[in-house]
């Protein structure tokens, strides 16, 4: 199903909930002193809806960063390795073509054996870290006749310390999310900050009913986004591995 459906469905279901009950408590709850009690709920409110939408903004703020962030660091993973195969082939033929030929296995392994798991959300086991060191070996032993050759040795060599840098960040992005402990407190925030509103009184009960039902949609339509951005590898962030399959293609 569309994660756009799905959201829908999500914002539809929680926006009739609330409007349900807030008809039921308008129309059967005890209505003497309702209309005093939206001085004292207001301020309430207030404090809890304020510090709810300074808690949503700050976790989705963080998670829009750890997308940004995942996308940029499998960039520099896949750049780092096209651009030390390029250094490596400074240094002989037969180097060369062995740095290349392990570079692309390498890109492989993450398109095909780490990616799925990443997307998923689930451990894997890969090839990668041993096909890195076998990078990182190669190029150490490497035979250099003069200062051009050692410069390109210290660069290939660099460009894998990025490598592995951007690999760790990689990885440490597919393993991050947002913590039980914060779900818990974003989904109590959620309810508190919607049921406070069932408290106020008015004239009018379908303008009590429309303003619940909208904040109840407007809620839910934030933690909807919240779960979809948890994982910048799944769900509606889905940062994709076009970096390594463009470096495959360049590999040859």
């Amino acid at each position: 199903m569309s994660i756009y459906l799905t959201g829908l469905l999500w914002v539809g279901g929680a926006a009739v909930v609330a409007a349900v009950m807030a008809y039921l408590i308008r129309k059967y709850g005890e209505l003497e002193g309702r209309s005093a009690n939206n001085e004292s709920a207001g301020q309430v409110f207030t404090i809890v809806g304020g510090l709810h939408a300074v808690l949503v903004a700050f976790v989705l703020i963080a998670l829009f960063d750890a997308v940004t962030q995942a996308g940029d660091a499998s960039y520099r993973e896949a750049d780092g390795l096209v651009a030390a195969t390029w250094a490596s082939d400074s240094l002989s033929p037969e180097i060369g073509a062995k740095v290349r030929d392990l570079s692309r296995d390498y890109a492989v392994t993450v398109i095909d054996d780490e990616w799925p798991g990443m997307t998923a959300g689930t451990s894997f086991e890969s090839a990668g870290w041993s096909q890195l060191d076998e990078l990182r070996r190669v190029v150490a032993e490497a035979p250099t006749t003069d200062e051009w050759q050692v410069d390109r040795k210290v660069e290939a060599a660099n460009q894998l310390w990025q490598v592995y840098q951007a690999r760790q960040e990689r990885l440490d992005a597919a393993g991050g999310g947002v913590s039980s402990v914060v779900w818990f407190v974003l989904i109590a925030g959620s309810v508190l900050a919607v049921c406070l509103p069932l408290l106020f009184g008015g004239a009018r009960i379908r303008t009590h009913v429309l303003i619940v039902a909208t904040l109840a949609a407007t809620i839910t339509l934030l933690l909807y986004a919240t779960y979809q951005l948890q994982n910048p590898f799944g769900g509606g962030a889905g940062v994709s591995p076009a970096a390594f399959e463009a470096a495959v293609e360049r590999f040859g």
